[in-house]
């Protein structure tokens, strides 16, 4: 058997566990027999990553469930193989529920193709739908779970004592999970999602990907500021809520300003 490091207790980041990137961070949550994982990511990784689990001791039967934070391919395109493996349930969001239940390859991500991404998206049934406010145990411990949508429509995050397992909402150096119309980004809900954060008692951010950091007011204000900012930028197409240069270029044009009025 290994030697389980945890990252904190009752909890182990697999990539940390492992001494090597294997892909998005998944994290282990456990309690006397029973465990969940927190995403699995892609399909290729999960024979590695059940092979760790099983030598760090966990019984395989006693995987409560798989949690998909949201339905991005990077996250879930294993989850059928590891259901199966593990013969258990999948737990998500209701909207993350019908992508992965038809292995939609659009929504997931799994086809961008001005991008030349084209991937399998296996599909796979969501048994348990979780909403904002509830919680999954895990022997004695409760995992709050938190709808904090903005980088999809879907996007859960947990909360754990003092440690939320944030996923995608922001990175140690500031930056945020992808904003694409395409797969539910809203910069309105996006912002929302990290001021509920920044208005939080929580200490340590368990994010999906990258290094797990201490919450840091000013980098999340100042992550806040930039997306407000995106709001009001062509640069976000639909994603943002107006463009306010429009604005003023239709006064100018009713006005009568010419280019050289100054």
């Amino acid at each position: 058997m290994l030697e389980r490091k945890p990252v904190f207790p009752n909890v182990i980041e697999i990539n940390h566990q492992a001494g090597q990137i294997l892909g998005c961070n998944v994290y282990v949550v456990f309690d006397q027999a029973e465990w969940v994982l927190i995403d699995i990511g892609y399909e290729d990784s999960v024979d590695d990553i059940i092979e760790l689990i099983r030598q760090l001791d966990f019984p395989l039967s006693q995987c409560k469930t798989l949690i998909a934070t949201h339905a991005d391919v990077d996250h879930i395109q294993g989850l059928a193989k590891a259901k199966q493996m593990l013969r258990t349930t999948v737990s998500a969001h209701l909207l993350a529920a019908e992508p992965l239940r038809t292995g939609d390859r659009l929504k997931t991500f799994a086809e961008i193709e001005p991008h030349g991404i084209d991937m399998a998206m296996p599909a796979v049934d969501v048994e348990t739908l979780i909403e904002d406010g509830d919680t999954v145990t895990i022997g004695n411990l409760q995992l709050e779970v938190w709808l904090t949508p903005g980088h999809t429509d879907s996007r859960l995050s947990f909360r754990l004592g003092n440690l939320l397992f944030s996923g995608d909402n922001i990175y140690r150096d500031g930056c945020v999970g992808a904003i694409d119309a395409h797969h539910g980004s809203d910069l309105p809900a996006f912002i929302k999602s990290l001021r509920r954060i920044r208005a939080s008692d929580v200490e340590w951010l368990l994010p999906s990907h990258g290094p797990i950091f201490r919450k840091d007011d000013a980098l999340l204000d100042a992550t806040i500021e930039r997306l407000e900012r995106y709001t009001h930028m062509a640069d976000f197409g639909t994603c943002a809520i107006d463009w306010p240069l429009m604005d003023e270029w239709e006064r100018e044009i009713a006005e009568g300003k010419l280019p050289t009025s100054g």
